[in-house]
């Protein structure tokens, strides 16, 4: 073989291993940016019980109170779970999250698309449990009210799409952006068909403030460590390091039998 072979070969090893080493250094920052994340999320979760204790009554107040209603469809104990897919699927996901969490927008960023294909394709439940650890840890009511918001969307038949929406405009965590309702309803509006009188005075009027605050105690008496919390069929996955779209995917298909 020829010198120039010799070098030709040798140079194309090495373009393939710095090809390798930068693919996985994105993989990496990519789970770092995941698990940075959840860690802001987790320490919220620690300061909850005492800094709502200290704000006890300090809130904006009355719109908190009232009956607990339900969104139309949900499912699970005490009506608490959002479903999204069809019920017959054989994997259920289960999904914890908070819409002030940066945690939950990376989750989503990440496994949105794969989630959609999935429920799309028959192959995966998600029920979806709304928190507002953020609340508690940060100060406002943002994440309450947007877990309202996205209630009221549900009843209105989209939930999905505004889920989707108010995760692609999340503000910063300590911006409590969303604790304005004209903020919320303005998004809807990114969504067909959905504001409409109806969702704003359920919006306004706080119809699911009571749920949402019980779907919180429920994540907070569930000895979970933060949001995003994702069990597959029971299955703690989100606290797996080697998880990945492509995993769960292989996951969810594997079980299709």
């Amino acid at each position: 073989m020829s010198e120039k072979n010799r070098d030709g070969k040798r140079t194309a090893r090495e373009r393939l291993a710095v090809e390798r080493e930068k693919q996985r250094a994105a993989e990496k920052r990519r789970r770092a940016l995941i698990v940075g994340a959840s860690v802001v999320c987790v320490l919220g979760l620690a300061a909850v019980i005492g800094v709502v204790a200290a704000n006890a009554g300090k809130d904006d107040g009355s719109d908190s109170a009232g009956p607990v209603v339900a969104p139309s469809g949900a499912q699970g104990k005490d009506g608490l779970a959002i479903p999204v897919g069809e019920e017959g699927a054989k994997s259920t996901l289960t999904i914890w999250e908070d819409f002030r969490c940066p945690a939950c927008q990376a989750f989503e960023t990440a496994y949105r698309p794969t989630i959609h294909e999935l429920t799309e394709a028959g192959k995966l439940k998600v029920e979806y449990h709304l928190a507002t650890i953020i609340d508690g840890n940060m100060g406002g009511t943002g994440s309450r009210k947007a877990a309202n918001a996205a209630a009221c969307a549900q009843d209105a038949g989209e939930f999905t799409p505004y889920h989707d929406v108010l995760y692609d405009n999340q503000p910063p965590e300590t911006d409590d952006a969303f604790a304005d309702e004209d903020k919320l309803i303005e998004l809807a509006a990114k969504v067909d068909g959905l504001d409409t009188p109806a969702f704003r005075t359920c919006v306004q009027e706080g119809r699911h403030n009571s749920w949402v605050e019980k779907s919180n105690e429920a994540f907070q008496n569930g000895g979970f460590s933060g949001t995003p919390t994702v069990l597959l069929d029971g299955q703690n996955i989100y606290q797996d390091q080697s998880m990945t779209p492509e995993k769960l995917k292989q996951m969810v298909e594997a079980a299709q039998g």
